[in-house]
């Protein structure tokens, strides 16, 4: 099967606190959550922001929402405050994981 963007499959929301991003995505349902839960990784979401996230990524699974909650250190260049990031605040990281391809298929 090819690729496709998580966006086919999922919606997602993003927000920030500090240097630290996180990136709710929303399955739309049991199908594209079970594509998300085997193929999208804290490794793989680090790996798809490349230079951007500079500390860990962390997954959070919620099964009865069909979501994941990725929460991503060292993302912000600094926060806010600090920053020379165009959004500095983490309001266009969920945007950007959407963007993400997966072969949906084993």
């Amino acid at each position: 099967m090819s690729k496709i963007k998580l966006a086919e499959i999922a919606h997602a929301r993003s927000g920030d606190k500090g240097d630290i991003s996180n990136v709710g995505l929303i399955a739309f349902d049991q199908k594209g959550y079970d594509v998300i839960k085997d193929k999208v990784t804290a490794d793989r979401v680090k790996e798809h922001f490349g230079d951007l996230v500079k500390g860990k990524v962390i997954r959070y699974e919620l099964p009865n929402i069909l979501a994941f909650n990725f929460v991503m250190y060292g993302a912000l260049g600094g926060g806010g405050a600090h920053s020379l990031h165009i959004d500095a605040l983490g309001k266009t990281m969920a945007g950007a994981l959407l963007r993400m391809e997966v072969d949906p298929g084993d």
